[in-house]
């Protein structure tokens, strides 16, 4: 083209324009990769390719640039949309990932039950309603007031409960077998949450476990632990002397000698027998309480004893728990915060399993319609969980402020208990769970609760606490949670709603599933009414040839602890190869330095010397070397080469050179 342009041709200036204007468009539309290959195969001049390279370039920026301002624009648009994006921001730049993994939490779980009330709600509640608006409400019973905290009166005899629902097929446009959908709606609902925790437990242990770092050596802490969400000023000066508090306590940590660690050992033991007596002593508390308040559960106000009393002891046992670290004093923040985690978790774990056994084998056999009688129980807990949460950041965290800054300065204020609040989230969720098959609309509640908690909270956090002084890795805690969200609260979750589909008789009078000998007998009614359908056969041999043949879970169990194998051996492999990849680069080091050292050990052959060489071992592989040091002393009167630094560490190899 240049050519053509000096020769002062017209018409061959023009053809060359076309073709290359039809040239560029061609290589526009390529990959990077397609279009460097095809312009390096131009039967051209460097020159004129450097020039077709240019045009082309400047062309797919200015597409890529008008994808991009689409790409930004459609983002900035969804995360205005965004639930809490804003206040998500200002809390993470406030107090750390650390707090803000709290909030994010609660947003996951608030997502759970958005999802369960939009299917229960419109497979089970919206076609009774269609089909039949108007409860059948007696005459001598009216709204009060008092049902908001009892849940018992008006609302028993509304969608809220189990025993309002039909066991009929409603008959309208088309058919509608409730108790089918009343079955598959909470059966598909759980194992959907299942799926839903097993995955996000994954992914979060993948990338927090496997393919994170280490977080336990202070090189992690000196380079990889600083949070980049904070802004504040404040708080970013706070998290440069925690910083170096603990890395100045890592540093001057002494080892234990044997009659301190005897000591430790008899305080910890002490400390977990005293724990885990308390668990057992309110769980078998509870039971006593529930056993003297079920003779007079007429009695509406009496009914509020049970729920208090367990909330009362979900707000005042932690607290007392954490009063051991006094005692403990853990070598690590982690170690602590997992061993308050466990002790909450036994002290929730021990009252619901007491609570369910109560439901089952007491409320099962004494009450006609004991479905509901159990949906309202579980509604009064998560009425009066509320309560005490709300309770619990004024007394816990206000109070603590006011303390703090006031009457006790050295206290000072206090900081946000991550995981206090969060097992009282874990312990919430469950309740919702637990009560599904008994009040498929409690979500609803749930929703409203989490809603007005998350701005509670929000609001509690920036007027009353500071940031954390000592955090370990926020990502890695939020793995721990939604483990102990899975294993054991949902598993006993469901577990309980398993076995009350699987084993227990349903009421005579009330609910879609009377007069059947269990739950689950619903799906043998539907596969002897599908026999009866012509072509419909191959559902029902399924039915009774897999679904309910021992072998089929056998070989589903076989296959994936199979996978799972597959999978270990895999991981395994991998993490030998890095080891093998870490150690390569460590040899093609050393091949250097020693080349770097030949020539120096010329200059000092025949002084007197000595090389060490300093090692740093990784945890994950002892064999990688991360770094290598050498010292060398100067002769007598010359002094040592710049390029060589001085560092002693506890693992070396001496290597003297003789005069």
């Amino acid at each position: 083209m240049i050519a053509v342009l000096r020769e002062g041709n017209r018409e061959d200036f023009v053809l060359c324009v076309t073709e290359e204007q039809n040239l560029v468009k061609k290589l526009v539309a390529l990959s990077t990769r397609e279009r460097i290959r095809d312009i390096r195969d131009l039967p051209m001049s460097c020159e004129e390719k450097k020039h077709i390279r240019w045009v082309v370039d400047s062309q797919a920026v200015k597409g890529n640039k008008r994808l991009c301002q689409c790409g930004y624009s459609i983002r900035s648009v969804r995360q205005t949309l965004e639930l809490w994006q804003g206040i998500m921001k200002e809390i993470g730049g406030k107090f750390g990932t650390s707090v803000l993994s709290y909030f994010l939490f609660l947003k996951w779980l608030l997502m759970f039950n958005i999802f369960s009330f939009l299917v229960n709600f419109g497979f089970i509640t919206i076609p009774l309603l269609v089909y039949d608006p108007l409860p059948s409400i007696p005459p001598n019973v009216s709204f009060r007031g008092l049902e908001i905290l009892t849940g018992a009166g008006y609302f028993n005899y509304t969608v809220m409960y189990y025993g309002s629902y039909s066991n009929e097929t409603l008959v309208g446009l088309v058919e509608y077998n409730m108790q089918l959908a009343y079955f598959f709606t909470i059966a598909v609902y759980m194992v959907l949450c299942g799926i839903a925790l097993i995955l996000s437990m994954a992914s979060s242990f993948k990338t927090n476990y496997v393919l994170a770092a280490p977080a336990s050596s202070g090189a992690w802490q000196l380079l990889c632990s600083w949070d980049f969400n904070i802004t504040n000023e404040r708080a970013v000066r706070q998290r440069k002397n925690n910083l170096r508090e603990s890395l100045s306590e890592k540093a001057q940590r002494e080892l234990l000698t044997l009659s301190e660690k005897l000591k430790h050992f008899g305080v910890y033991l002490g400390c977990w027998l005293l724990s885990t007596g308390l668990a057992v002593g309110c769980g078998a508390s509870i039971y006593y309480l529930c056993d003297a308040a079920g003779r007079s559960l007429l009695r509406e106000a009496e009914t509020l004893l049970v729920p208090f009393v367990v909330s009362l002891m979900n707000l005042v046992v932690p607290l007392f728990y954490s009063l051991f670290y006094k005692f403990e004093h853990y070598s690590s923040q982690r170690r602590q915060i997992y061993a308050l985690v466990v002790r909450n978790v036994l002290l929730r774990m021990s009252i619901l399993a007491v609570l369910c056994y109560y439901w089952m084998n007491v409320v099962a056999r004494t009450y006609s319609c004991w479905e509901s009688v159990v949906g309202q129980a579980l509604y009064r807990l998560v009425i009066f969980d509320f309560l005490f949460l709300m309770l619990g950041s004024f007394f816990g965290e206000f109070l603590s402020k006011v303390i703090g800054t006031t009457l006790l300065p050295s206290l000072g204020v206090p900081e946000f208990d991550i995981a206090r609040n969060v097992l009282e989230l874990i312990y919430a969720q469950t309740l919702a769970w637990i009560g599904i098959y008994f009040s498929p609309l409690l979500p609803a509640i749930q929703i409203v609760k989490f809603f007005i908690l998350f701005y509670l909270k929000k609001v509690s956090l920036t007027q009353n606490c500071q940031p954390p002084r000592r955090t370990g890795r926020a990502a890695q805690m939020q793995t721990t949670f939604i483990a102990l969200l899975f294993f054991p609260f949902f598993v006993g979750a469901l577990s309980m709603v398993a076995y009350t589909a699987w084993r227990l008789t349903p009421s005579e009078q009330c609910g879609p599933f009377r007069g059947l000998n269990n739950t689950f007998s619903v799906v043998g009614v539907w596969m002897d009414d599908l026999e009866e359908i012509p072509g419909s056969q191959w559902v029902v041999w399924i039915y009774q040839n897999v679904i309910r043949s021992e072998i089929f879970y056998f070989l589903i169990t076989l296959i994936i602890l199979v996978i799972i194998y597959m999978f270990w051996q895999v991981t395994k492999g991998r993490k030998e190869l890095i080891c093998l990849l870490k150690q390569q680069i460590v040899n093609v080091s050393l091949n250097i330095i020693n080349r770097t050292l030949n020539m120096s050990l010329i200059e000092c052959i025949f002084g007197n010397m000595y090389i060490t060489f300093g090692v740093l071992v990784d945890s994950d592989c002892p064999s990688y070397y991360s770094s290598v040091f050498f010292d060398v002393p100067p002769r007598r009167g010359k002094t040592s080469p710049s390029c060589w630094t001085s560092s002693r560490t506890s693992r070396s190899l001496s290597l003297t050179n003789p005069s």
